[in-house]
Order: C-alpha cells, then structure tokens, then sequence
C-alpha cells in the first residue's frame, strides 16, 4: 500500500525513509497492535533534527510526518551512547564521521576507541507517535560493549561492533528475528504499542 492510498483508519505512517527501520519497526510493532494496520513509509520531505535529545528528535519527525499526511504518525531516533566517550555519538549516530555514511562513522567510532579498556555501550531509542488525539514518546535502551572489530552481515549501522550485554554476538550476527525481539528499537516499540493501540480501538 502507498500512502497516497492509505486508509486513514488503518494506516501508520512511519516518519522514515529509511527502508532498514521501515523493516525493523514492521517487524516488532506489527504482533503488538490490533490487526490490520497497515505501516507506510513518509513520502515527505525528512525535517531538520535540531533536537537535543533523542525525544525531541523523534517528535520533530513524527510531528513533521503528521502534518505532511494528516495521517498517525510514528517516528524513531536511536543511536548509540558510549560511556568512554561521555555519550558519543548519541544524537549524531547517524552524521558522526563528515562523510555520514554507515561504514565511516562505525570506523571513526573505533578509532576513537583505539587503546580504550572500557568499552561499554548502550543503544538508545525514542518513539513518538503523533495523532489527532496527542503526543506520546518514549525511550528505551539496549546496553552492551563494543568490540574491537567488526562482525556479521546482518543489521546495519553500528551493529557489527556492538555485542549486547549476555550475548557472544554482535548485533549483526544476531537473525532478523532476535533482533526484533530484543533491541532498543523493539523495546521502545513494546512500550508504545499500548497507546497505538489505544488510538485505533478509539476509532472504533
């Protein structure tokens, strides 16, 4: 379905064009909301992220998504957090190295590591979700260490270099499946489904 053909009443736009997130959100939010809702990417123009916390940034999208279709909105901001680096990258994941490309910023990352013992981590993510009826965002975090080198074909961004904290894997080594179940994106999702779906059943 594209959303120039979405029906208001079954439709969540996600404020992404992203296809990697479009994937992992309809992968973990999908079993957890009432059924026959239909995920559609933004076919918008993608806001300036002036936040300065991943909350804020996910309301500038999902607010930006919402006016532009009028449609319920959900949007993510995730990054990474490392403790050694007070934060970095945080909220400039995804623009961290000039070039601002997966592969430059995963590298930049170790590079800043290099020599460091104390390599703990932590996923972050902020949900927001954005209607008619309000606003509603939360956060949630998916703690872990970095490895030396990278591994794994699975995932993207800063996934093969981080290894989540019980696991002998990186994040890129873990299935589509068990990363839909465990990251910080699925367990922020988990946390906004009740009121995705509080929305819908109010249609009713």
């Amino acid at each position: 379905m594209s959303l120039e053909t979405s029906d208001a009443a079954h439709t969540i736009v996600i404020a992404t064009h992203n296809e990697h997130k479009v994937g992992e959100i309809t992968a973990s939010l999908v079993p957890l909301i009432v059924p026959g809702i239909e995920l559609v990417a933004t076919d918008g123009r993608a806001p300036v992220e002036d936040g300065e916390t991943f909350e804020e940034n996910a309301l500038i999208k999902a607010r930006a998504a919402f006016r532009h279709s009028g449609l319920p909105s959900l949007a993510d901001d995730s990054g990474i957090c490392v403790d050694a680096l007070e934060g970095a990258p945080g909220i400039l994941s995804s623009r961290y190295s000039p070039e601002e490309t997966d592969q430059a910023n995963l590298k930049l990352l170790l590079d800043n590591l290099k020599g460091v013992k104390e390599r703990d981590a932590q996923f972050v993510c902020a949900i927001a979700f954005v209607t008619k009826n309000g606003e509603r965002v939360v956060r949630a975090e998916w703690p872990g260490v970095i490895r030396a080198a990278a591994k794994g074909a699975n995932g993207f961004g800063y996934d093969p270099i981080f290894a989540p904290t019980g696991f002998q894997v990186t994040a890129a080594e873990l299935s589509p499946f068990e990363k839909s179940v465990i990251s910080h994106r699925a367990r922020a999702l988990g946390l906004i489904a009740p009121a995705v779906n509080r929305y819908f059943q109010s249609l009713l």
